[in-house]
């Protein structure tokens, strides 16, 4: 985020305030390509925070310290953009559109107290946008509609906007038409519905306000009426609706002042047409965050406790009140190291501050309980990937700051003498496996220390040794998201190629059987002598490896029989036929010989490994793969689909249930082998055009069909 050159294009010092009532921090989201940075970087050259839109187009998306996000043309990290518009500070929360980068965009949407969706003109909206409108209004985050791109020649504002009230729901209502010029295509300003008053854009940015034409008076009307009411629905003046009804023009005063608190609650959803471009519908969209879009006083703040996890007392948007911030972003800058993005939920953050940094622990990604204490030397106002150098951070405000060797994302940041851990946020479960190779000891070495780094910054990344299949597995949230993460790593210095995953699978006794083990060498007149004799049968699935004796007058001496069961198990670990464990069986010691001198404890373990073996030939082995519980929460409409997906994945369907969260989305329950669930989350994402989501659990190993075991085995022998 940060960079050792001149802050080139910035105007001005970073913007600075002194109470909560003058910020507001607006998270952007929307699918890839609608056009958010485009309209962060005309709303900072609107406001003069920068000479002209593209000063700092890589900036504010990461990409001029990023290759990865270069290549892939898209923003792939969350960036903060702070104004000054009337006085008020909003910190403009860019997010990525694709669906890979979720967890930047479950970062800003930490970090925010409103949300201003970005809706194309010409391509409409995803599934996902959907989606997520759903689960802003479960926690009653207040919510307004961008529609761009408005000079395109197939955009369709009227259309769009039907869109968003199928999708998003009631509320959904335009504030303002768009205004085409002469030739009858390009936008040239807007007709505003409760003002009725025209915005003329043709000779630039700001407007020029004067009356409508004639000609613009019926769309205005018929707009302005629907607009009227639903404000009216909202109103906490019950009088207004039967004072409109009886024909009284009424104030447009109140109108606005009634709208603005409906906004600020979550009640009301207003559509402002914008072209970035042109820079149509700048000045309406900044009136509304600033004016309509909530304070952080306004904002319910997340629950704390100590770091022992005892309930603390509620924390208040007050800059003197106790310090708690929370880490929503950590990225690693090739100057300055790591950097943080912080949102102060309560207190005054400070530089040369002797602070308390605190985290969840998450152990199955990598991520562990840990506490340490820092002294913060600076503090930052981000702007892209320019870092401007602050006094402080109050309250409800957003900054940045360098340099810490332990802040991680979702860290709590709190007073040193007064700890305190903030309650955790969901991240969703990276689900696509890539497995990476270093290319030489040294690569490994960097390897492990630059993903380090990275986890640090991505709770949506996870990292995977496997003893069993001896890879290196990074878990990752999909196709886009793995390629980032490789192309980082590579950019650190690692050299690295992938190779496919290998799933760990289990081998198993398909009948009963017996073996014999004989160890018997001679070699410098010391012998080793042992003889051991078993019985196998297998077990019900999920029993585990059971070893009994069954000796009759010490044939075996009976310091010997544990040596014999660590042989059997040792060699049930390593497996016999495929190199895979060795599961549900019990193995039974029935009979042996021992010598009084030769015998030894590692002739008896090498005795047993032998009959096990012995065993093995004599029986049918079958090898198991594991299977897994999974939900797959998906649209109503591709319910269909998906069953028939999973029967071609030799899955079995366990049943439907509605979504209780969602209305219109089913989860769908089934069992499938992880096997075929290696590129699922790649395929759900397509079939259900990035609607689709699910989660998985281990059940249970069960046999591989024939065809596939033999692949297996014949994989498994090339690969050892």
């Amino acid at each position: 985020m940060a960079q050792k050159n001149p802050e080139k294009g910035l105007a001005g010092s970073a913007p600075a305030v002194d109470t909560p009532v003058n910020v507001r921090n607006v998270v952007l989201v929307g699918h890839s390509g609608a056009g958010k940075t485009t309209l962060v970087e005309a709303l900072l050259a609107a406001t003069g925070t920068i000479g002209r839109a593209g000063t700092v187009t890589e900036g504010t998306t990461v990409c001029d310290n990023d290759p990865a996000a270069v290549r892939q043309q898209r923003s792939v990290a969350l960036a903060c953009a702070p104004l000054m518009h009337d006085g008020v500070k909003v910190n403009l929360l860019d997010t990525p559109g694709y669906a890979d980068f979720t967890g930047e965009l479950r970062a800003g949407l930490r970090a925010a107290d409103a949300a201003l969706f970005v809706v194309s003109a010409v391509d409409g909206m995803d599934a996902a946008t959907g989606t997520l409108w759903e689960e802003c209004a479960a926690v009653g985050m207040p919510r307004a509609v961008a529609v761009t791109r408005l000079d395109h020649p197939r955009a369709d504002f009227d259309e769009v906007v039907a869109l968003c009230g199928r999708v998003f729901g009631d509320g959904v209502i335009p504030l303002y038409l768009p205004m085409h010029g002469d030739d009858g295509e390009s936008v040239v300003g807007l007709m505003g519905l409760l003002t009725q008053r025209v915005y003329d854009y043709t000779n630039g940015h700001p407007a020029e306000v004067r009356d409508p034409d004639p000609e613009h008076l019926p769309a205005i009307e018929e707009a302005r009426n629907e607009l009227i009411e639903g404000i009216i629905a909202e109103s906490e003046d019950e009088t207004l609706m039967d004072r409109y009804l009886g024909g009284e023009e009424l104030d447009v005063a109140v109108l606005v002042a009634d709208l603005e608190k409906a906004v600020a609650r979550g009640h009301f959803y207003p559509v402002i047409p914008v072209n970035a471009p042109s820079g149509v519908g700048l000045d309406t969209l900044l009136e509304l965050l600033t004016s309509a879009f909530p304070t952080p006083l306004e904002h319910p703040l997340p629950a704390v406790a100590t770091v022992d996890g005892r309930p603390a007392e509620a924390i208040t948007c007050d800059p003197d009140g106790p310090l708690v911030a929370e880490v929503v972003k950590t990225t690693i800058d090739p100057y300055v190291g790591r950097v943080s993005l912080v949102r102060v939920f309560s207190g005054t953050l400070k530089p040369e501050t002797a602070i308390h940094i605190s985290g969840h622990g998450l152990a199955e990604r990598g991520h562990f309980d840990h506490d340490s204490d820092e002294r913060i030397a600076h503090i930052y106002s981000p702007l892209g990937a320019q870092l401007r150098e602050v006094t402080s951070c109050i309250a409800g405000d957003i900054c940045a700051i360098t340099k810490s060797t332990a802040a991680e994302t979702g860290d709590t940041i709190s007073a040193k003498d007064r700890p305190l851990l903030i309650e955790a946020w969901d991240m969703p479960e990276p689900l696509l496996p890539v497995a990476v190779v270093p290319k030489t000891r040294a690569d490994e070495d960097v390897l492990a220390k630059n993903l380090a780094r990275l986890a640090a910054g991505d709770p949506t990344l996870r990292l995977e040794r496997n003893p069993e299949t001896h890879q290196l597995v990074l878990w990752t949230m999909g196709e886009a998201h793995a390629d980032v993460v490789l192309d980082r790593l590579r950019a650190g210095g690692v050299e690295l190629s992938t190779e496919p995953v290998r799933v760990a699978l289990r081998e198993a006794f398909s009948s009963s059987s017996t073996g014999h083990g004989r160890h018997v060498k001679q070699s410098g007149g010391h012998g080793q002598y042992a003889v051991c004799d078993i019985e196998v049968e297998p077990l019900p699935r999920g029993t585990g490896v059971e070893f009994a004796e069954r000796v009759v007058g010490g044939a075996v001496p009976h310091n010997y029989i544990p040596s014999v069961e660590k042989g059997v198990r040792t060699q049930a670990e390593r497996g016999i036929v495929a190199g895979y464990p060795v599961i549900d069986v019990r193995i039974t010691l029935v009979d042996g010989k021992a010598h009084s001198v030769d015998s030894s404890d590692a002739a008896f373990q090498t005795a047993g490994a032998l009959a096990l073996r012995d065993a093995a030939e004599k029986s049918q082995m079958s090898l198991l793969e594991p299977v897994d519980e999974v939900d797959i929460r998906v649209p109503d409409t591709y319910v269909g689909a998906v069953m028939s997906d999973l029967s071609s994945r030799r899955g079995r369907v366990l049943g439907t249930e509605a979504d209780e969260v969602h209305e219109g989305r089913t989860v769908v329950k089934a069992e499938v082998p992880a096997t075929e669930l290696l590129r699922y989350a790649i395929e759900l994402r397509a079939m259900t055009s990035g609607a689709g989501t699910f989660r998985r659990r281990f059940s249970r190993f069960e046999p591989m069909p024939q065809h596939l075991a033999e692949s297996a085995r014949k994989e498994h022998a090339n690969t050892h």
